[in-house]
């Protein structure tokens, strides 16, 4: 009786084992079927840099996975998109920009999606607190925010956050018109300076509503006020480039 119970147990692994196996040579088939190009590609954009990663000399944007692939990437042998093609390349240029710079790691962050690539730069380096005034570091952001709008046929959407504790005044009651403000005055001064057409900017205010951390710390509360810088190409202007 008792063997009779257990007697169907190695069944079961079997079947594990053969579908183990399946897995394992259907990879190698697949991997066999892969072009040597394909390969080399993919091998770049997965391989790690450990070293630099530890060097004293870490860039401004080290730990964003985006742009550490845009490095091992050679997208002229790699099998991708015009669009992706494009949006590596407008990364590379904004990290450069943040290296030549020098803005701090924590106040700045790169990524992109299937539509476009976001600069998001901290509030702090940009505006007086509690204000829209634009102070010398937000303006050498801007200014390469328009070179690379000269370079590239993309539009823009400038989204205002802030924390949930910005200081209150009579010119800016709420976080609304604060970070309404923010993104106003950047948008009038790409217009201004860099003649670029209005009907390729958006600004948005989101106040506090979309926080990257909790606002229970000052760094954290710190990363919450950003400006985020949207680039995206001409024929996507749907709810989801605004979001």
């Amino acid at each position: 009786m008792g063997g009779g119970k257990g007697g169907g147990s190695w069944k079961v692994a079997y079947a594990d084992f053969v579908t183990a196996m399946m897995a394992f040579f259907l990879l190698m088939w697949i991997l066999n079927m892969t072009s040597k190009e394909t390969k080399e590609g993919l091998a770049g954009y997965f391989s790690s840099d450990a070293a630099k990663m530890q060097s004293n000399n870490v860039s401004p944007v080290a730990n964003n996975p985006f742009v550490q692939s845009t490095d091992k990437l050679d997208t002229r042998d790699f099998k991708i998109t015009e669009v992706e093609r494009s949006h590596y390349a407008i990364a590379q240029k904004l990290r450069q920009m943040l290296m030549a710079d020098a803005t701090p790691q924590s106040s700045s962050g790169i990524s992109a999606d299937d539509v476009g690539v976001q600069l998001r730069v901290n509030s702090d380096i940009m505006y007086a607190p509690g204000s829209a005034e634009l102070a010398p570091e937000g303006a050498k952001v801007l200014d390469d925010v328009i070179r690379i709008l000269k370079e590239y046929n993309l539009y823009l959407v400038v989204r205002g956050h802030t924390d949930s504790g910005e200081p209150r005044n009579s010119i800016y009651p709420s976080n609304w018109e604060l970070s309404g403000a923010r993104a106003a005055a950047a948008v009038r001064y790409i217009i201004t300076h860099g003649e670029i057409k209005p009907t390729r900017l958006r600004s948005i205010a989101y106040a506090d509503t979309r926080p990257l951390e909790p606002n229970t710390s000052p760094d954290s509360r710190a990363k919450n006020r950003r400006v985020e810088f949207y680039f995206h190409r001409p024929e996507v202007m749907s709810y989801s480039v605004v979001y």
